[in-house]
Parts: structure tokens; C-alpha cells; sequence
């Protein structure tokens, strides 16, 4: 049976809108100075923009993902077939095109081809989402059986009859007699360290300074913080200073 050809009005209504667009990117090219296949190529890049755009716009909302991307590169598509629309309707003399315009027709290719590469490799599928932890089998429960307890052997009888241990007298402890205690050794005198005089009198003339600020003698602590000596040449100093 031979398939028949059904009247769709709709895309009757399309082709005819595609055509009209066709016509006026041609016309809007060629008055910017594309002659010859160029001017014709010119409307079929927009169009092949804005029904890659369109299919990618639907792939993306098909599967619930963020379609900004293909929203955009719609929208130039369309700006740009409806701004040939509107600029052949007599808004715009295409015998003295200006120049923005002849920059806009002769930068449209490279625009369409970045569009189409970022259409082109967009990825449709959605990511692949986790996969969820295997939960862990069940662990079968080990019974125990445990072996009867014996009873504890009875304990040997105890023989009432037994006989009493046998008293040692006992030693008397001799005395024992202490040992001599050896007397402690006498503890080596503490060598006083030498005082430089340059020393002690700079020390000496603390301690005055001291006594006149306070009306007290200098002590060791406030004489070794002021001298920056260890405590024992502290010692010999304030022992001489007395």
C-alpha cells in the first residue's frame, strides 16, 4: 500500500515562515558585501543554530538539568533572523548599509561556529548518580551448646585422729651486739668564690644607691638582680658588702 501524504497545516505554515527568514538573511548578507554561495550560507547558519538550540533546550528539559547555556545561543539565533526580518521591511537602506552592521554579518561565522561546538559537545545524558552503599548481610546467630558440668569430687574424709605435732623448745636468741657506727664524715667546706674588686665595687655603689633611695641595706636578691651574678658570688659579694 502506498503511504499517503497527509495535509499538515502547520508545517505548511513553517516552511513558508522558514522560506520568508531564508529570503531576508540572504538579502541582509549580500548588502553587507557576501555575494555568491556566501550570502546564502549566511541564513542557513542561523537556522541550523536555532534548531540546534531548540533540540538541545528540549534533551536538557527532558531530563530536569540547567539549560542556560542553549537558552542563550536561542536567543542570539532568534535575535538574529528577527532583526533580518524587521530590517527588510524597509527600516533600513540596503544600498548604504552602515558599518556595525557589515561588522555583525562578517563576525556571525565565527559566533555560530562557537555556538554549534558548545551545543555539539553539551552532554545529554545525566550524570550517573551514586550507586547506594550495600547494606550488610545479615550475620547468622552461632549457637552454642555447652557440655553438662561434672560435679566436683567429693573431698577425702578427715581423720579425726590426728596427731598433735611434736613441741621444739625453743632457743634463747643469744644477744647480738650492734655494730659499730662509723662517725659521719664532717662536710667539706664551700669554697667562697673570688669577687673581682671592679665587681665589687660597682657592687658597692649599688648598694649605697640603694640605702640612700630606701634607707635599707641592699638584700641578696635585689643585689643579684641588679648585678646578673649566679647566687653563690651574690653570696660572697653581699657577705663582703656587711
Amino acid at each position: 500500500m502506498r503511504s499517503k501524504l497527509r495535509f499538515d497545516a502547520v508545517l505548511v505554515q513553517a516552511v513558508i515562515a522558514g522560506a520568508l527568514s531564508f529570503a531576508h538573511l540572504h538579502d541582509i548578507a549580500e548588502a553587507a558585501g557576501q555575494h555568491g554561495w556566501k550570502a546564502w550560507a549566511y541564513p542557513i547558519s542561523v537556522d541550523l543554530l536555532f534548531v540546534a538550540a531548540w533540540r538541545r533546550l528540549r534533551a536538557l528539559r527532558a531530563d530536569d538539568r540547567t539549560a542556560r547555556a542553549a537558552w542563550t545561543w536561542f536567543v542570539i539565533a532568534l535575535a538574529a533572523s528577527l532583526g533580518a526580518n524587521i530590517a527588510t521591511a524597509g527600516l533600513l537602506d540596503l544600498g548604504a548599509v552602515p558599518a556595525w552592521l557589515r561588522i555583525l554579518v562578517a563576525g556571525w561565522p565565527a559566533l555560530a561556529f562557537l555556538g554549534g561546538t558548545l551545543l555539539a559537545h553539551t552532554p545529554t545524558t545525566p550524570p550517573a548518580e551514586a550507586a547506594p552503599a550495600a547494606a550488610p548481610a545479615p550475620v547468622d546467630e552461632i549457637s552454642v551448646d555447652r557440655a553438662p558440668e561434672n560435679p566436683p569430687a567429693p573431698l577425702p574424709p578427715t581423720n579425726p585422729t590426728v596427731a598433735a605435732p611434736e613441741l621444739v623448745p625453743e632457743v634463747a636468741d643469744e644477744p647480738v651486739e650492734p655494730a659499730p657506727v662509723a662517725p659521719a664524715p664532717e662536710p667539706a667546706p664551700v669554697s667562697v668564690p673570688a669577687v673581682p674588686p671592679a665587681l665589687l665595687d660597682h657592687a658597692r655603689k649599688i648598694a649605697d644607691t640603694h640605702h640612700t633611695a630606701t634607707g635599707s641595706p641592699i638584700d641578696r636578691d635585689t643585689l643579684r638582680a641588679r648585678l646578673g651574678v649566679p647566687p653563690v658570688l651574690a653570696d660572697a659579694i653581699t657577705a663582703q658588702l656587711a
